[in-house]
């Protein structure tokens, strides 16, 4: 045995081509020479496919359809066209609004049950009248309806 073959068996016992081997259809993975799998495995291997802070994959059905999700967040590593960049931006312009919006909305929501349940009435008997059922009191209805 040459010291070529020796590589040979070697490169195909690596995890990574023998790996790429098995999905490949069977009469085929032996037509594949050395440097061919050593050319593929520097190929492939140097991209980080699967690798995110966030991977949440799934699929569900509906009648004889069958739909799949994938959510994938992570760092950003790639370079932007001008385009990309773009919505970019206006992704997380968009992101921040509604971010700030909601927070201030809860935060007012909060101040104004802790004022309720202290019982600090600042316009003398006017309350929010928006909700059917309401008799005055946020803090009582709150605790009634929502805890």
């Amino acid at each position: 045995m040459g010291h070529g073959e020796e590589a040979g068996a070697e490169i195909r016992q690596d995890p990574f081509v023998a790996g790429l081997l098995k999905r490949i259809p069977r009469q085929y993975r032996s037509s594949f020479t050395n440097e061919q799998l050593l050319s593929l495995k520097v190929a492939f291997s140097g991209r980080r496919w699967g690798r995110h802070a966030l991977d949440i994959r799934g699929s569900f059905g509906f009648r004889t359809w069958k739909y799949y999700y994938v959510i994938l967040a992570g760092r950003e590593r790639r370079k932007l066209s001008a385009r990309e960049e773009k919505i970019h931006h206006l992704t997380n312009t968009i992101f921040l609004f509604t971010f700030l919006v909601f927070s201030t909305l809860l935060g007012l929501l909060i101040l104004y049950l802790i004022k309720s349940a202290v019982g600090i009435d600042i316009f003398h008997d006017y309350h929010l009248k928006i909700i059917p059922g309401y008799d005055g009191s946020t803090w009582k209805w709150f605790q009634e309806h929502v805890f």
